[in-house]
């Protein structure tokens, strides 16, 4: 069974399982959102909402909000020294589609439930459990003292370069 939904001024085929990018709607990570705008409904028997299919709803949960990449607005008019550089970045949910539901059903499936990592055991009751006198520290090295750096003297009797003057901007030297 598959359904065709409309969102955010967008159209997607969408069947259950299905992970897909949508402009942002409302909801936190990991509820439950019911996306009421089913244009279609396919299967044995197909379904063609005018202009949607009463009674149907896609309930989809929300893994995650973020951003989608920067788009960069560049104009620039030729010979006349004017350009605009602008950029944005669009609001972006993912959403995994848990089922497609007729006839004013409710959402049966919850939020799945995430996977922990196994957690190790800390290196402190490790040490509780091993004798102390077995554990040996390696001797302390000492410290190295760094010569400081020196400067290279001037041979007497050389001249000092005269400092150099900043170049104007935008227009060419004159030589």
């Amino acid at each position: 069974m598959f359904a065709v939904i409309k969102t955010g001024g967008r159209q997607y085929r969408v069947v259950p399982d299905d992970v897909l990018e949508i402009g942002k709607i409302a909801g936190d990570v990991g509820t439950i959102v019911q996306l009421g705008e089913v244009l279609l409904v396919g299967g044995d028997q197909p379904v063609l909402g005018v202009p949607t299919v009463p009674g149907a709803t896609v309930a989809a949960e929300v893994l995650q909000h973020k951003r989608g990449p920067k788009v960069i607005a560049f104009k620039k008019r030729r010979r006349k020294n004017s350009r605009r550089k602008r950029g944005y970045r669009d609001e972006i949910t993912v959403l995994r589609i848990t089922e497609i539901l007729t006839d004013n059903k409710q959402p049966t499936v919850g939020p799945r439930p995430k996977k922990e990592k196994p957690v190790a055991a800390s290196p402190v009751e490790a040490e509780d459990e091993a004798p102390k006198s077995a554990s040996k520290k390696a001797p302390a090295k000492a410290a190295v003292a760094k010569k400081a750096a020196v400067k290279p003297r001037a041979k007497p009797g050389a001249k000092k370069a005269p400092p150099k003057k900043p170049a104007a901007k935008g227009k060419a030297s004159k030589k």
